[in-house]
């Protein structure tokens, strides 16, 4: 603090000090008070100085302009937890000081008010206190996640466009949802303290931006100048969303202490249609179904200087074959996985591990824009399919360019000159939520055991003379293997310890500094930290308390702890003060719906055509719950609902759903496991729970249909007639080579079938006897069998989910259920039935060619949830 500041708060203080102006000046003589000036919002200069260890601030100002008798300057305090009212300036002197406040509250305070500029304001107050509404491209900064100082952190300030003053709740809203699926995501994931978050309110005149949806859309003025058709270039592509990169600046120049060197800026549109970018900036739709998706992504590109990996870069135009040398993306390449391996380049480290993503890490054909002639290194990932993760080579380079815009050591003992061997030598690491950062000792070149943060010099019993002591930090993450980027996330701090130096007394007392956040829910496997001041004479002892057992240390992680679910409180104590963390150890559940299959039996249904799923996940605390699935073991994969609309369900269909050249949920024909579970705000994991589906063949096109009651016997006789919720009353035959398909409705008569094509019976009812024999086809799924039933010689033949009341006989290889038991009471020559969906048990395709099978499905290849029409 320097002199001037504090003859700034004094000057003007008449001889009437009280107990509370000696309690301001001790605030400005703290060893510990740090100042920040900056000019205020409605003139004037504004100075806050703050002892954290006082847990204290003083607010001084000067040059105000001056109110009428009636009104006077309103002091608001702009934290993680919203505006808190600070009181009146005093109209004489000008200032006001803090007193009463919580550590955690102090902290929080300090974070928003020291840190970001752009939140310390001093607002004319009336006795109404009645504010005006704001115009056009007013504009305010919100701390939503304050970690730490900005020149310490890396900065992400969300800013929307397109957003009036009435849709400001949406927009907040937009940006939360973005958020909490990033969070979810590695390794925002893990290295959330690693970010602070400044959420910038823009008020546009107009709602919604240029081009949206299309070139013939509307041109608007906004902030921003957000616009689709990279702002309505006819050259460009309908999805690309850019903007005025210089109006974007100069909004995140109000976040005072960021700089493009350690921030992100994401520019969220006021549009429902899929859409961003990633270049300096990165953007996205705000409430696209996918749009939260979108941001990770383009975050990828921006921050991580990833490439799409997208064999097309206008969508159902093919990329055609790349034509270029060696790529410099990471994640790119023409080297064979031998090559690499050989030449210990690209993701050599990586091949043969199953991918974040799905599959194994390996070599696939088609990215940068191209079909082939290029190489990427999973199936799909975050970059080339949005909804999955990013894969290992990704979040490499993602964990890199994150921590390169933070500080590994935030602070440490000073090393610029000699220091005594009397007193205490410290570091502050930084504090992922998933893991500590390790600090190795070296003292003359001697490691020194143990993983601390303060090393006590007294203890070391150093020789007369100097002596060098060095502190190396590191990040143990199993999501580095490359060692340039594992020496890029560690950091030295190195002293010169001299002997004849005395340290003189600090008169610093232990005290909290900042901690993990103590207003949300801590996740049951988080390492929550504390950190302190740093006497020069004490290592300050911070003991936690949780379930009654007592721990120590300046972190702790409660992964290690195997927390019982639940809700349990931990408190951090240190020289008669606390903080308190409420921890969520309850995962969210997950409930899936399905649309109505042919058969079911308790998890294991059977469909011969598309089908929906809805998932919802559901947890016992406030906050965005994200669920996700997985098909056949394949990567996890976010579940937005439907690109169309995220109140629809998924569709999984044989052939996909084509939307704008992609395709949705193709789902090849065969026995399917799907797997689901979901994220609570907290980052805990649900449960995974899991369903079987089988899909088998659709039945054959209709020549002929009935429906409504037909009177007497029918005979089929050649072609395919279908029965649909028809009322037959009378026997029915089926001739060699024709087909039947009964779905619903019922048969009074024997049903007989002597070498026919197909024959599907699907749900209904048969009074009579069955007899097929001979059938290329036979599927018989959730029908209701009267009479006594014989099956003989039948290729490719299914009874699954029936009930058949008479005796059941079969002849040849027997019918197979599908995992889906039927309910037999007259008598069963069969036995059990065989579960089974391998090759040429679901029968021919249209063509008449039979499929080949595969682990966990048969034919048309393995799940993706989306991909190119071409592929």
């Amino acid at each position: 603090m320097t002199e001037e500041v504090t003859e700034e708060v004094t000057e003007e203080v008449t001889e009437e000090a009280t107990e509370e102006l000696m309690e301001l000046t001790a605030v400005l003589a703290a060893p510990d008070a740090e100042t920040v000036r900056r000019p205020i919002t409605s003139g004037g200069t504004g100075t806050v100085v703050i002892s954290r260890s006082r847990g204290r601030l003083v607010f001084a100002s000067s040059g105000l302009p001056e109110l009428p008798e009636s009104r006077g300057y309103a002091l608001w305090l702009m934290g993680p937890d919203g505006p808190r009212p600070a009181g009146l300036l005093d109209r004489r002197a000008g200032w006001t000081g803090g007193a009463g406040w919580s550590d955690s509250a102090i902290m929080r305070t300090f974070a928003a008010l020291t840190l970001a500029a752009a939140l310390l304001s001093a607002t004319p107050a009336t006795p109404a206190a009645a504010q005006t509404a704001a115009g056009p491209e007013a504009a305010s900064v919100v701390p939503v996640q304050v970690t730490g100082a900005p020149a310490k952190r890396f900065n992400l300030i969300i800013m929307g466009d397109g957003y009036t003053e009435a849709e400001q709740d949406e927009f907040r809203a937009d940006a939360d949802r973005h958020l909490n699926v990033m969070w979810s995501i590695e390794p925002f994931k893990s290295y959330r303290n690693y970010v602070n978050v400044y959420r910038v309110d823009i008020v546009s005149g107009e709602s919604g931006i240029s081009c949206d949806p299309g070139l013939d859309a509307p041109r608007r003025t906004t902030p921003l100048s957000m616009g689709f058709w990279g702002r309505c270039n006819p050259d460009s592509v309908q999805r690309l969303i850019t903007m005025d990169n210089a109006a974007a600046t100069r909004y995140a120049d109000l976040v005072t202490g960021t700089s493009a060197g350690n921030r992100q800026i994401l520019a969220l549109a006021n549009s429902g249609t899929y859409g961003g970018a990633g270049g300096a900036y990165a953007t996205a739709s705000g409430s696209n179904s996918m749009s939260a998706l979108i941001s990770p992504h383009e975050l990828g590109h921006s921050l991580g200087g990833l490439q799409d990996e997208y064999d097309y870069y206008q969508r159902g135009v093919p990329g055609g074959t790349y034509p270029g040398p060696e790529p410099s993306s990471a994640h790119h390449t023409l080297l064979t996985e031998q090559e690499m391996r050989d030449q210990r380049r690209k993701w050599w480290r990586w091949l043969g591990e199953p991918s974040e993503s799905g599959g194994p890490i390996g070599r696939y054909e088609g990215g940068l824009y191209y079909t082939g002639g290029v190489w990427r290194p999973s199936a799909h990932s975050m970059m080339k399919t949005l909804g999955y993760y990013f894969d290992q080579v990704s979040r490499e380079v993602m964990v890199q360019r994150i921590t390169a815009k933070t500080m590994v050591i935030q602070d440490a003992t000073p090393s610029d000159r000699p220091v005594g061997a009397d007193r205490v030598l410290w570091v502050e690491p930084m504090r992922p939520v998933s893991h500590s950062l390790t600090t190795t000792w070296r003292v003359d070149g001697r490691d020194l055991p143990g993983d601390r943060d303060s090393l006590d010099l007294r203890t070391l019993g150093l020789s007369p003379g100097t002596h060098t002591v060095t502190a190396t930090v590191s990040d143990p993450t199993a999501f580095v293997r490359d060692p340039a980027i594992r020496a890029a996330i560690t950091r030295t701090r190195t002293w010169t310890v001299d002997t004849s130096i005395t340290t003189p007394p600090d008169g610093t007392q232990p005290a909290f500094v900042s901690s993990t956040p103590t207003d949300r829910p801590l996740g049951r496997d988080d390492v929550v930290y504390v950190e302190t001041t740093h006497p020069a004479a004490t290592v300050p002892e911070v003991t936690w308390t949780l379930n009654g057992v007592r721990h120590t240390g300046t972190d702790l992680d409660l992964g290690e702890l195997d927390l019982e679910p639940g809700t349990h409180t931990l408190t951090a104590s240190l020289a008669g003060r606390s903080l308190t963390w409420t921890i969520d150890a309850t995962g969210p559940a997950t409930a899936y719906e399905l649309s109505r299959p042919l058969a079911r039996s308790g998890d294991t249904y059977v469909y011969n055509g598309p089908f929906t799923m809805r998932l919802t996940g559901d947890d016992d605390r406030d906050g965005h719950v994200v669920s996700e699935s997985r098909v056949d073991g394949d990567g996890w994969f976010n579940y937005f609902g439907w690109p169309t609309s995220s109140k629809l369900p998924w569709t999984f269909s044989e052939q996909g759903t084509v939307i704008d050249s992609l395709v949705y949920g193709r789902l090849p024909r065969g026995r399917h496991t799907i797997e689901y579970r979901s994220i609570d705000a907290a980052g805990n994991y649900g449960a995974a729970g899991s369903f079987t589906v089988t899909t088998i063949a659709p039945p054959p096109a209709c020549t002929r249909t009935l429906t409504g009651a037909h009177r007497g016997p029918l005979v089929v006789a050649g072609g395919v007639t279908c029965l649909d919720r028809a009322e037959v009353t009378g026997a029915v035959t089926v001739r060699p080579g024709a087909s039947l398909v009964m779905t619903g409705g019922r048969i009074t008569g024997a049903l007989d079938a002597a070498g026919p094509g197909q024959v599907h019976l699907l749900g209904g009812r048969v009074d009579g006897a069955l007899g097929v024999r001979g059938a290329a086809t036979l599927t018989i799924v959730g029908a209701d069998l009267r009479g006594a039933a014989l099956l003989a010689g039948n290729a490719a033949a299914i009874l699954s989910g029936s009930t058949v009341r008479g005796a059941l006989a079969c002849a040849g290889e027997p019918p197979a259920d599908l995992g889906v038991p039927n309910t037999v009471k007259g008598g069963d020559a069969c036995g059990d039935l065989p579960d089974r969906t391998g090759p040429d048990r679901t029968g021919p395709d249209r063509t008449g060619a039979r499929e080949t099978g595969r682990a966990g499905g048969t034919g048309g290849g393995a799940y993706e949830a989306v991909q190119h029409a071409g592929q």
